[in-house]
Formats: C-alpha cells, sequence, structure tokens
C-alpha cells in the first residue's frame, strides 16, 4: 500500500482580522463614550428620601450646597445673592434645562440651613422649578 503525501503547510497566525477586531471594539467605545450623556455635578455623597423619583433624562443645571458651605452652580463657586442671577444666564443657554438642588452629606461646622432656605427662596422668587437629588431610602431604614 502506497503511503499518502501530504504537503506540510507551515502554521501561520494571521494578525489582520485580530487588528481588524480591536479597531472595531475601540470604535465602538469611543463613540458610546462620546454618546453619554454628562451631568456637571460635583461628586458629593447624597441624603436619603423617601418621596423620591427618578429624574428625566434632560439638560441640567445643579447648585450644591457643599459640608463647607460653599453654593455651587454646576462647578462654579458662587455667592447667594448671585445664585439665581447665575441659574438664570445658564437657564438663557439652556432652556430646557432642569435644575437640581444638591446638599452634600456629611457634618458641617457651617449652619447650611440658612443657605438652602436662602437658595430656594431666591430661585423659587425668580420662578424657576426645582428638582431636590438624594439617594434612595431603604425600605428598611423607614
Amino acid at each position: 500500500m502506497r503511503p499518502i503525501r501530504r504537503s506540510e503547510h507551515e502554521t501561520r497566525v494571521e494578525m489582520m482580522p485580530l487588528i481588524d477586531v480591536v479597531f472595531l471594539l475601540l470604535t465602538f467605545f469611543i463613540y458610546a463614550m462620546v454618546l453619554m450623556v454628562r451631568v456637571e455635578v460635583l461628586p458629593v455623597p447624597l441624603e436619603s428620601y423617601i418621596s423620591g423619583a427618578p429624574a428625566e433624562v434632560r439638560p441640567s443645571i445643579s447648585v450644591t450646597i457643599a459640608v463647607d458651605g460653599n453654593i455651587y452652580v454646576n462647578k462654579t463657586v458662587v455667592s447667594l445673592q448671585d445664585v439665581a442671577i447665575t441659574v438664570s444666564d445658564r437657564l438663557e443657554k439652556t432652556p430646557d434645562a432642569a435644575i437640581y438642588l444638591v446638599i452634600e452629606d456629611g457634618d458641617s461646622i457651617i449652619d447650611r440651613g440658612p443657605l438652602l432656605t436662602g437658595t430656594w427662596d431666591r430661585l423659587r422668587q425668580q420662578g424657576l422649578e426645582i428638582f431636590l437629588v438624594g439617594a434612595p431610602k431603604n425600605k428598611e431604614d423607614g
């Protein structure tokens, strides 16, 4: 019986399909990052509220009362007297933006109660709708 001859081929690893897949994944993740909605909110721990509801996805303006007593509109420090003017200026640029009032959770040396009520009063005086931001409260906490 005659042996079957097979030609010996060198094993090759093709790099072009691998490079194509890597660039496809890279393109996907770049577009995913570009299309993500970003909100300019300071990274603060949030208070918990029972009456909370998820926020709608839309442009936003955040007013943050920090532990140190500073008031931020997005990431800009403003005084209590200038909060309403600054927010109104930002609303002229994006009229459909929601206004979120954020109180940073934590112990503070400064009494932030007057800052909260003063900020709320100045914004409501301008006729603006304000949403209070917090973390969802656990059902066990009551």
